[in-house]
């Protein structure tokens, strides 16, 4: 005798999903915090241009550290005791990374350019013009990767903060997708954090916080 299965009748219930996505939340950030350490303390690490952001916080400025999405990962190491407002996406998945970066002290301002993202800009300027260091990827979540978008320069206008340009380098590396689209380095020998020179943009006074829309973040 045969048992028809449907494919609906394969397809995890509700109730299941809701079980799985609540174990991740439960699970996944203080194993992915616990993992982050450990590569910290299993690599040689080495610095180029920290001097660049460095000079600024001696001046007491405030500044804007842009990195590209897939070098998400490891940046909580970058400057240990840092407190910055992160841009995280709405998604089910940024969840699982905001209780992670949370568990390094960085708080987690949530929007994308496809959800939230107006309303993400506008809580950006608020916090940069009242002297918050603001992070953010700017190619995001859906990319095109590695391809800037325009709301990087728009938040940097409308705060008058610098961009400082950011990257995380190893020597050998296997990309595990990690279940939350990061780009995972196993294997380690030798890891750097690199920073660049600041990009200072002219404020623009027309640009606030009621006029952005989610098209800042969606133009290149």
């Amino acid at each position: 005798m045969t048992t028809d299965r449907s494919p609906s009748s394969l397809q995890p219930q509700p109730w299941q999903k809701r079980v799985v996505n609540a174990l991740k939340v439960a699970i996944v950030p203080p194993v992915g915090y616990q993992v982050i350490q450990m590569l910290r303390r299993t690599m040689t690490w080495r610095t180029e241009g920290f001097e660049h952001v460095s000079r600024l916080f001696r001046q007491e400025k405030r500044v804007i550290l842009a990195f590209w999405h897939a070098q998400q990962l490891m940046m909580p190491l970058a400057i240990p005791g840092l407190v910055a407002h992160v841009l995280i996406s709405q998604h089910r998945d940024g969840e699982l990374i905001r209780r992670i970066v949370a568990r390094f002290g960085l708080d987690a301002v949530r929007g994308s350019s496809t959800r939230g993202g107006a309303e993400a800009l506008r809580q950006l300027i608020r916090l940069g013009r009242t002297g918050g260091n603001l992070v953010l990827t700017p190619d995001g979540p859906k990319g095109p990767r590695q391809v800037a978008k325009l709301g990087v320069v728009q938040l940097a206008r409308a705060t008058g903060l610098p961009i400082i340009p950011m990257a995380f380098g190893c020597s050998k590396k296997n990309s595990s997708r990690a279940g939350i689209g990061l780009s995972c380095p196993i294997h380690l020998h030798a890891a750097s954090f690199s920073w660049g020179r600041r990009s200072q943009f002219r404020p623009t006074p027309p640009l606030t916080t009621s006029s952005v829309s989610v098209g800042s973040w969606k133009r290149r």
